[in-house]
């Protein structure tokens, strides 16, 4: 009977060898997610009359700046786990940067990968709004995709629960299970929820950027909007230590600026700008200029 009723079992494995090289699953989920988005953004790009190689140029920018980003974000959140944890000061540095073994935060890599993805926009000669609003729905399919590496890492799953989709999560060995919950205990599989929100958020944007016409940054303000308001709740329900302040965990206090955020983003570009973008280049470099500076580097 406990095996029916729970949906979800323990994955079998984390990684996984290829001779010397040992490779993650949270590795491959992060990198499968970028390859989506890309693509999603480089559709929605061309459509809006631009080309993808100057997308990529900017991608090359954003990936590693957001990488980063997210890295120091959950680092700087989770102090505790990583600080007067490890015996040595090169044990601890040495899984401060091991981003394989999980952690990365999704607001500390949209606030440095927004930094990466201004710089590569300058250099490619494309509006940075342009860009945010064609990459914003991809990104969000990718944070989705990312947060099946959290189910193969059996780590940040929600409350105990009976339902028939409960998770099994691994006791033995695993430093994120809870002590005060006994073996085979179900939990609320909090990868699944956000996945699941991010799919159908994505599809949401893209349903009512090309409904109203959205540019100008605004398809980007709705990404934060609709992103904040899922994870709100999902953070909610998660059992992982987090720091708590006035009652609400600090990705919840995250999400609450990113909808603040998003709602300012969007009522500051509809003043600006209340109709449509001419071109998603810059005005001093045409589409012809972008390819033949993307075409020598």
């Amino acid at each position: 009977m406990h095996s029916f009723v729970s949906q979800f079992p323990n994955p079998p494995f984390s990684s996984f060898s290829l001779g010397p090289l040992t490779v993650h699953m949270y590795a491959i989920c992060i990198l499968v997610g970028i390859v989506v988005a890309y693509f999603v953004g480089a559709s929605r790009f061309v459509k809006r009359g631009g080309d993808s190689g100057s997308l990529l140029d900017v991608v090359l920018w954003a990936v590693p700046f957001g990488i980063v980003g997210g890295r120091i974000f959950h680092v700087l959140t989770h102090l505790g786990d990583y600080f007067g944890v490890y015996p040595t000061l090169q044990a601890t540095a040495y899984h401060v940067v091991a981003v394989w073994e999980g952690g990365l935060a999704i607001y500390g890599a949209v606030i440095l990968g927004s930094v990466g993805a201004w710089i590569g926009s300058k250099r490619a000669g494309v509006r940075f709004v342009s860009v945010l609003d064609a990459i914003a729905p991809g990104v969000l399919i990718a944070q989705g995709i990312g947060r099946w590496g959290n189910y193969f890492n059996q780590e940040l799953f929600g409350q105990a629960t009976d339902l028939p989709w409960g998770l099994m999560i691994e006791k033995n060995g695993n430093a994120a299970y809870p002590p005060e919950f006994p073996a085979g205990t179900l939990f609320h599989p909090a990868f699944l929820y956000e996945f699941l929100w991010d799919i159908f958020g994505a599809l949401l944007i893209i349903y009512v950027a090309k409904k109203l016409k959205l540019q100008w940054g605004k398809v980007f303000a709705l990404y934060l909007i609709v992103y904040s308001t899922g994870r709100f709740f999902v953070e909610a329900i998660r059992l992982d230590p987090s720091d708590v302040y006035f009652g609400y965990r600090t990705n919840q206090w995250s999400a609450i600026l990113g909808l603040i955020l998003g709602l300012v983003i969007w009522y500051v570009q509809s003043k600006r700008h209340p109709g449509l973008e001419d071109s998603v280049y810059l005005p001093s470099k045409s589409k012809e200029e972008s390819e033949e500076t993307t075409t020598t580097k």
